[in-house]
């Protein structure tokens, strides 16, 4: 058996002594390996990504160069948004009430420079209405003349009382008051009426025309509330009998109104009383030349507020007021011409009495009436022509 030397390495290990002592095991250094890209490491986040590329762990003040910001719509376009909803909303409200009062198609025109003439008459008529006694004889008639390519205006107060033949080429003879009732049939064809009334006029002043607007005393009285009142001049003060209530049947008594003289701020309410008084305790108020003297005043001053941008904002709550009481034969282009070539704020006044033109007299029945002196309405019609300037 043979034996090994002392310290020599057993035979078939002799591989172990000659690669030397085992090294120690790998311990990776301290901290993160360098990062070399492609370089075999694990792939870090966003590798291959733009590098421009805002990750959600990125600080929120990073951002890419040249990305689209996050737009906020500015202040002027949501106002003029909203104010282009509110225009269309007023349009479709307007022509609502268009269709509702007019007896017109919404697209014809009678006047200057669309069609028709150069100058316009409107014959504006205000009567009681349901509750009233007469409720479609019209207590008040204005005629409103505009020569439409030089904007000059005039209104007409067409006295009431003025002694007509009514029906045209009859031997019978009534109040121009009756007129609008008697054509419509006590209210049921405004067409025919307002027909009839405008024929009468043109008759007396010579100024021919066929257009027309009525409106009654709550339609009045509403559309002074929607414009939140007017101010009107009082020439003189003076106190009236007014009755308690536009339906007898309901009291039939009077009450006593007064207007002190100067600027008054007046209601609905206040301005048709102050419109319609009569029997006032002055003369220079008691007849019903100065109540359309009075008439004429308000007139022009609803024409003012209406006009009068700081208005503009009522403008919706006036239609509401209107288109129940309110009828024309005034088209939808009638009524912007108007707007645009008549100065309804400064018109001239004309007015019809005793002074000028008529003569107080008693028909046959004994109503109070008015004629032209000598019985010539030919007369009338020149003094109107006078007073305008022809």
């Amino acid at each position: 058996m043979a034996t090994t030397m002392q310290g020599a390495a057993p035979r078939g290990f002799g591989w172990l002594a000659r690669r030397g002592p085992a090294p120690p095991p790998y311990s990776p250094p301290p901290g993160p390996p360098p990062y070399v890209p492609g370089g075999g490491q694990p792939p870090r986040y966003g590798e291959g990504l733009p590098p421009d590329l805002v990750y959600p762990w990125d600080d929120p003040g990073k951002r890419r160069a040249g990305a689209p910001r996050r737009r906020r719509l500015p202040l002027g376009r949501i106002i003029l948004g909203l104010l282009a909803l509110l225009a269309l909303a007023f349009a479709v409200r307007l022509a609502l009430f268009l269709a509702a009062v007019s007896t017109e198609p919404l697209y014809t025109a009678h006047f200057w420079p669309v069609a028709g003439p150069r100058e316009a008459n409107v014959l504006i008529m205000g009567y009681g209405g349901a509750g009233h006694e007469g409720q479609y004889l019209t207590d008040s008639l204005l005629l409103l003349h505009a020569d439409l390519p030089s904007r000059d205006t005039a209104q007409i107060a067409v006295p009431r009382d003025l002694w007509v033949r009514i029906p045209p080429g009859s031997d019978r003879y009534a109040k121009l008051n009756s007129a609008y009732s008697y054509g419509s049939d006590g209210g049921a064809d405004p067409v025919a009426g307002g027909r009839l009334a405008t024929t009468k006029v043109g008759e007396v002043t010579g100024l021919p025309g066929d257009r027309w607007v009525t409106i009654d005393f709550r339609g009045f009285r509403a559309l002074v509330d929607a414009l939140g009142g007017v101010d009107i001049e009082v020439e003189r003060g003076f106190s009236s009998q007014y009755p308690a209530n536009d339906d007898p049947a309901i009291d039939p008594n009077w009450t006593t109104v007064t207007f002190e003289a100067g600027r008054q701020h007046m209601d609905g309410e206040t301005a048709i009383r102050y419109a319609r008084a009569r029997y006032a305790d002055i003369p220079e108020e008691a007849s019903d030349f100065a109540r359309a003297q009075r008439q004429q005043r308000l007139m022009r001053a609803i024409a003012a507020k209406l006009a009068s941008p700081a208005s503009w904002w009522r403008l919706p709550a006036v239609l509401d007021a209107l288109q129940p009481a309110l009828r024309t034969n005034l088209a939808p282009l009638d009524m912007l011409t108007l707007a645009l070539r008549a100065d309804l704020g400064g018109a001239a006044r004309i007015g019809l009495d005793t002074g000028n033109v008529l003569e107080a007299d008693r028909s046959p029945d004994g109503q109070d009436i008015l004629r032209p002196r000598g019985d010539d309405y030919g007369a009338v019609a020149r003094y109107i022509r006078e007073q305008l300037g022809r």
